[in-house]
Order: C-alpha cells, then sequence, then structure tokens
C-alpha cells in the first residue's frame, strides 16, 4: 500500500482506467456481444499493463507533494486520460471517429453528459462504460473536493474560509509531503463506501419498480454522478412517477455535502434543516416551481380545461425538473411536457439553464456556480439592504455569518464574474465557427456547468453536439474541463506564487 501511495496520481488513475474497462467487457460477454467485449478486455489488460510498468519507473523517484502537482494531476487527468478512455470505445464501435469519441469521453469524465450519438447507435456495453466513467469522475470530484481542493480553500470552500483563496492551510503544508497520495487515499476509503453505497440502493429500488437492471444500473451512476447519461435518451422507464421520486430523493447530495461527508453517519433533520445549500436549494425550487404551476394554471383556467386532474402532475413535472437541472443532472419529467400542454403555454427553456448556472453543493458532483456562493451573495445583498435602513447597525448571527457576508461574497462575486466571462470568451469562440448566437449561449452554459443536456432543453429546437465542426468540439471540451474544475483553481494554478510555494 505504501508503494501504491507513492506513485504518481495520474498513473493510479491510469491503472484504474485499465481495470474499469474490465466490466463492459464481462457484460458485453454475457450478452454474448463479443465484438464489444473484446476491445474493452483487450485494451484493459495492456493498460493495466502500461500502468504497471510506469509504476515501477516512478516508484523510486523521489517527489515533492506541493498542492500544485496535485491539482495539475487533475488537469491532465481530465484532459489526457480520455484519449486512454476513448481506444476501447472507438474499437468496439466501427466507424466513428476518434476525435468524436475523446471529446465523448471528456465529457463522461467531467460529468457533463453531452454526448455526440444516437442511443441506438452504441451497443449496450458501451452506453455501460460512458456511465461508468461519468460515475468515476464523479467520485474522482467527491475526493478531489476534500482531498485537494478543501485544504487550498477552492471549489466553493473558499466562501467559509477564512484563509486566502489558492493558499488553504498555509504555504508551508502546500508543499508538505504529506500533501499527496495518501491524502487522496485517505478521503476515497472513506467516500467509497458511500458512494457505490448510494448507487446500489438507487439501482436496487429502480429495479424493483420496474425498469430494466440494465437501463437502471445506468440510470442509478448518471444519477449519483450528475452526468445525466441514459442508454434510451429521453424515454420514459416504467417506473413512472415513482422512479423519479426515488431519483429525487438521490439528488440530494448533489446539494449538499452534509449528507456524506462524515461517511455513513447521517445527519440530523436538525443540521439539514440549517444547512445554508439545502435552504437556498429548496427556495428556488419551491419558488419557481410555485410560479410555473401558477402560470399553468391560469392558463388552463382561461381555456377551460380540467384543473383538477393535472394539477398534480404538472407541479410533480416542474418540481422534478427544475430539482434535476439544479443538480446539473439533466433529467426531464415525463410529465413536464403535459404541465406544457395542459396550458398550451410553453416554459421557456433557457430557465433551466440558469438553474444549471446556480449549480448543487460545494464539493459534490454537481456543477455551475454553486448553492453557497449564490447564499453568501444574497445574504450579502440582503445585509446592505438592511444598512441602507439602519446605517449603523451591527449584523449578527457568529463569525461565520459574517464571513460569509463579508469576505465570501466578494470572493463569491469574483467567481461569479469570472464564470460569465468565461461564457463569453467560449461564446466568442464558439461563434468563430460559424455557430448563432442562441447556439453560442445555450451550448456555452451546457459545458461550463456540465450540464450536457441543457443544449436539447434550452433552445426551440434541440442542439445536437455530433453535427458540430471539429472546432467547436473541442472548444466544448476544453469549457467542460475549466467547469469541472472552476476558473479559481486554473487562475490558482497559473499564479507565479503559487509555483514559488
Amino acid at each position: 500500500m505504501k508503494t501504491l501511495l507513492g506513485l504518481p496520481l495520474l498513473v493510479l488513475f491510469l491503472g484504474i482506467a485499465g481495470l474499469a474497462m474490465l466490466v463492459p467487457a464481462g457484460v458485453g460477454a454475457v450478452l454474448e456481444d463479443h465484438e464489444t467485449a473484446r476491445p474493452f478486455f483487450y485494451g484493459g489488460v495492456l493498460t493495466v499493463i502500461v500502468a504497471t510498468l510506469l509504476g515501477f519507473a516512478t516508484a523510486s523517484r523521489a517527489r515533492r507533494r506541493a498542492a500544485r502537482e496535485q491539482l495539475l494531476a487533475l488537469v491532465l487527468t481530465l484532459t489526457a486520460l480520455p484519449l486512454v478512455l476513448a481506444v476501447p470505445f472507438s474499437e468496439a464501435v466501427p466507424g466513428t471517429r476518434f476525435l468524436d469519441v475523446y471529446v465523448e469521453m471528456v465529457s463522461c469524465l467531467t460529468t457533463t453528459g453531452a454526448t455526440l450519438f444516437a442511443p441506438g447507435d452504441l451497443p449496450f456495453a458501451v452506453h455501460l462504460w460512458r456511465a461508468e466513467v461519468a460515475w468515476l469522475g464523479g467520485f474522482l470530484m467527491w475526493v478531489a473536493a476534500f482531498g485537494v481542493l478543501a485544504p487550498m480553500a477552492l471549489g466553493g470552500f473558499e466562501v467559509t474560509s477564512s484563509l486566502e483563496a489558492g493558499r488553504g492551510e498555509g504555504r508551508r503544508d502546500l508543499r508538505d509531503d504529506s500533501f499527496g497520495p495518501g491524502r487522496m487515499w485517505k478521503h476515497a476509503s472513506r467516500l467509497a463506501p458511500v458512494y457505490a453505497g448510494f448507487t446500489m440502493v438507487l439501482w436496487i429500488g429502480l429495479v424493483a419498480l420496474g425498469d430494466p437492471p440494465g437501463e437502471a444500473a445506468i440510470r442509478a451512476m448518471s444519477v449519483i454522478s450528475t452526468s445525466g447519461i441514459t442508454s434510451q435518451g429521453g424515454e420514459a422507464l416504467p417506473s413512472g412517477r415513482w422512479g423519479e421520486l426515488l431519483i429525487l430523493l438521490f439528488l440530494l447530495p448533489a446539494l449538499t455535502r452534509r449528507v456524506f461527508e462524515n461517511g455513513w453517519s447521517f445527519p440530523a433533520p436538525r443540521a439539514l434543516q440549517a444547512d445554508r445549500e439545502l435552504r437556498a436549494a429548496t427556495v428556488v425550487v419551491v419558488g419557481l416551481t410555485s410560479f410555473l404551476f401558477l402560470r399553468h394554471w391560469l392558463g388552463a383556467w382561461e381555456t377551460a380545461q380540467d384543473l383538477d386532474a393535472r394539477a398534480v402532475p404538472a407541479i410533480w413535472g416542474n418540481l422534478f425538473t427544475l430539482t434535476s437541472f439544479l443538480s446539473t443532472t439533466g433529467f426531464v419529467s415525463s410529465d413536464w411536457q403535459a404541465a406544457q400542454a395542459w396550458s398550451g403555454l410553453g416554459t421557456p427553456g433557457l430557465l433551466l439553464a440558469g438553474m444549471a448556472i446556480f449549480g448543487g453543493g460545494v464539493a459534490t458532483t454537481a456543477g455551475g456556480v454553486k448553492l453557497l456562493r449564490v447564499y453568501a451573495l444574497y445574504k450579502h445583498g440582503l445585509r446592505e439592504m438592511e444598512r441602507l435602513v439602519h446605517p449603523h447597525s451591527v449584523g449578527g448571527q457568529g463569525t461565520t455569518a459574517r464571513r460569509i457576508r463579508r469576505e465570501g461574497a466578494a470572493v463569491a462575486w469574483v467567481f461569479f464574474m469570472l464564470f460569465a466571462m468565461s461564457i463569453a470568451v467560449v461564446m466568442t469562440a464558439l461563434s468563430a465557427t460559424g455557430l448563432e448566437f442562441e447556439s453560442t449561449v445555450i451550448l456555452a452554459v451546457a459545458a461550463l456547468s456540465t450540464t450536457g443536456p441543457v443544449a436539447s432543453v434550452a433552445g426551440d429546437a434541440a442542439i445536437s453536439y455530433g453535427l458540430l465542426s471539429d472546432a467547436a468540439k473541442l472548444i466544448l471540451a476544453a469549457a467542460m474541463t475549466l467547469g469541472r474544475l472552476e476558473t479559481l483553481a486554473i487562475i490558482a494554478l497559473l499564479n507565479p506564487d503559487f509555483w514559488r510555494a
């Protein structure tokens, strides 16, 4: 174990990727789809051998465990590892372009879930591979959040931390030998049972409700990783609303880390009630659900349609879909279209894009700006309005609350501006490839918020990732990586002072 912990993170991830390839290989063999199973089996064995040789070559090298090395390893993992993950995919599906498969793997590993292929064009084992890559990518972000970003006061932790963003626990700690794979392994061993347990319970629940075991497994991994990947597109499953209710419960870990940060020790209801991120999510979802229902109800009332029979499906369709996009998963309820057909009024798709921009909780698999930053800006605005009425008043509620309203709100505003600038830069780059303004807005938001399904619902017509130019695909791949790691982390990595630490 000590030898394994001495290896570079990228080598460890390469070995894990090789072992992961054996899963679709086994599924393909069971389904007697040997043409799909063989590339994954050979690719898995070869990748494990290469990782082992690299491990022997690098095990005896003395290296510093500076925080920058771990952050750089995350960047390389999200950009270089998909090249390896794409090889068996490309071989298993003849006629595919390697560039398309690479972008697909970047999308999966960053839990974006933007697909370049039609569901019917891929074998089931390949769909399982897409979901598995996203599932592993989501777990990677769980571990990286606690093992790398939190000590450096990045990834949303800077809102409540008293330390400077990018500095974390101090210059000495950031270059200490303890800041390496050992720290990552400690958090991985604590979080892995919870992550796998959530997935297993959701899978069993979906199967019990009538979903096919294979599709239930893909959906379970997609929900826990917030990737939104399925093997059947947007088709409704036999589990129906009960399945959606179960999925809604398991979206909770994407809204607040309080559910899993202490392992299997589930927080008390009072602790969840006091959680800032969960309260912000509740206000946003309930408020918008009520507004949309009232809008559709008035539309149905004017047309004298049945108000009682369709009211509950309309409420549920809005509630589930809004929560799904807030968690950056991107599942659409089977009642979403029914709610609009009830009143005859369409719901602007950009509303769902806005929910994706809000994002989920800090240190979760969700992307976006993050609810804690939104909460900090809200509390700061509330305090400023209070000071307009009572200029000499003193804000209370403790040190943490004051930190969030002051320094936390300031750094949250900086991140929000950087996020907006990132959208503008990506839009400009996409415009240079010939895309129209509306498409560039939707695609930029989808990539930077890591919510690929936004492209299917935000515009008047669904945008196909597969029909984009090669340049646009590479731009989106870079944007997905930027959205997954966040702009502050990239700026910290490029900061000269950070490299001199």
